[in-house]
């Protein structure tokens, strides 16, 4: 039971860095050339929900990779 605590923990930390992560890189990209001017506020929202959308995703597959190898050892048993 006090397993649960530490797995959510870790999952909020887990999504919170991926999520800064992805921002940060999504800051390399151009998108200003892509979008209409004077659009800045739709610009940013856009930005926040890639940089949502990516961290989320890679740090879903992280968790589950991590999940799946604190199961593999069942397998044996």
């Amino acid at each position: 039971m006090d397993d649960f605590g530490q797995i959510a923990l870790v999952s909020i930390m887990s999504h919170l860095v991926c999520i800064a992560v992805s921002w940060w890189a999504l800051q390399a990209i151009r998108l200003d050339k892509l979008l209409k001017p004077n659009h800045v506020f739709q610009a940013r929202l856009l930005y926040i929900l890639l940089a949502i959308f990516i961290g989320s995703s890679v740090s879903n597959f992280f968790l589950d990779y991590l999940q799946w190898s604190r199961q593999l050892p069942l397998i044996f048993q």
